[in-house]
């Protein structure tokens, strides 16, 4: 078994329902959800112009490997309804891989650790918040230590009652 630390984000329609359906779908295809976080609101990362996104962190316990993982999160961000229209512009669910276990994968399908992850401040908060002693495998620090580092100042928001 492998723990997958996941990111769900989404920045179009209702963006908690988007995430709950998310979640509800990653437990039935991928595994058991044992910690996710609170849901924050965070500014759009890249192309600026464009609404807030809602981020959850999940801890997934599965059996399945990264690569098949990946290719299951890319299939429920379809059924979901995901259109890959615009590179880091709105969408209705993203789904990203940020760590699994202390593995490093490169391959043309999926790259881990997240190669963004220790640069992103809406990545690195709610992971922080269910892994706070995880270490990076190749930072070698906590991930508490990389966000009080982190040099990224767009905003994320906790949201409580969502």
């Amino acid at each position: 078994m492998n723990t997958a630390y996941l990111l769900a984000g989404s920045n179009m329609g209702n963006r908690t329902a988007y995430l709950q359906q998310a979640t509800k779908v990653i437990e039935e295809q991928c595994g058991s959800i044992i910690a996710r976080s609170h849901i924050y609101e965070t500014a759009a990362w890249g192309i600026l112009d464009q609404p807030s996104f809602y981020n959850q962190a999940f801890a997934v316990q599965t059996s399945l490997t990264p690569e098949h993982l990946m290719q299951n999160l890319l299939h429920i961000e379809a059924m979901i309804g995901r259109k890959r229209v615009q590179k880091m512009g709105p969408r209705i669910i993203d789904l990203d891989i940020l760590l699994v276990d202390d593995l490093v994968i490169n391959t043309s399908l999926l790259t881990v650790p997240h190669r963004h992850l220790t640069e992103r401040r809406f990545a690195l908060t709610p992971l922080a918040e269910i892994a706070p002693h995880l270490i990076h495998p190749v930072a070698h620090k906590t991930i508490a230590e990389l966000l009080a580092e982190c040099g990224d100042r767009l905003g994320v928001e906790r949201l409580d009652g969502v």
